[in-house]
């Protein structure tokens, strides 16, 4: 794993008054995280797709390593650090360093399906919170600008209030698990595969939003090369069913 510095934990104060569902936090997280939320995360496998059809994930074990590098090495440690640099920024109300963490967080994106996955999602994750679940702080966001789904995310977070690493650690769970749900539909895995590798993925999930809770941009780093390879693999693929 990346080595992780030493952080506080994240201490706040949540205003009960600001939430749904009788002032539960992760209640509104299941809601935003659930797939029935309509920003249309079944249809991207963030690579996955390719991986599969390249002989790179075979059964649940290669699924659960392929995660882990992710959530250690990769996309998802990036995208956990994006959301708290968002979410700090919004609780701040500085629109500004709110619009520099959107513009790194679409200039990582390592391919064009990458940057489209991101860019999509966070649209229309802002277009359902804007009809059903407004707050003020998202018109901190950049207007008429594309909006990464992470940066989407932590701003709302903070707008509601919500525990930061708690967020992470459901942003991240919802990740693995949209990860999961795409390689049973390539039939690379079953579901009881799928299980065991989610709840062998506890431990890195946790790490990565405990860490990620106490970062700065400049955490920012990556080297999950073969995922990104997928990525791009993934744009010429003959065959696929997903977008990404």
């Amino acid at each position: 794993m990346v080595p992780r510095m030493a952080i506080k934990p994240t201490i706040m104060t949540t205003d009960m008054n600001e939430t749904q569902f009788g002032g539960s936090p992760l209640l509104l997280l299941q809601v935003w995280l659930s797939p029935t939320f309509p920003i249309g995360t079944f249809a991207y496998s963030h690579g996955l797709e390719a991986a599969v059809d390249f002989g790179d994930l075979r059964d649940g074990a290669a699924l659960r390593e392929w995660i882990a590098d992710l959530l250690g090495y990769g996309s998802a440690r990036s995208d956990a650090i994006l959301l708290a640099g968002a979410y700090h920024a919004a609780r701040a109300g500085d629109a500004r360093t709110l619009a520099d963490v959107n513009d790194v967080a679409l200039a990582l994106c390592a391919s064009r399906e990458r940057r489209l996955e991101t860019v999509q999602l966070g649209a229309a994750f802002v277009t359902i919170l804007r009809a059903a679940w407004p707050c003020a702080s998202l018109d901190l966001l950049p207007p008429q600008e594309e909006i990464a789904y992470p940066v989407a995310f932590g701003v709302a977070a903070a707008g509601r209030e919500l525990p930061l690493e708690a967020t992470l650690g459901a942003f991240l769970l919802a990740f693995a698990s949209s990860l999961v749900s795409a390689a049973l539909r390539c039939a690379s895995i079953g579901q009881t595969d799928g299980q065991r590798a989610l709840a062998d993925l506890g431990a890195e999930i946790c790490a990565c939003a405990h860490f990620a809770a106490g970062s700065s941009i400049d955490d920012l780093g990556g080297v999950a090369l073969r995922s990104d390879i997928a990525s791009m693999r993934h744009e010429t693929q003959y065959s696929r069913m997903f977008r990404s």
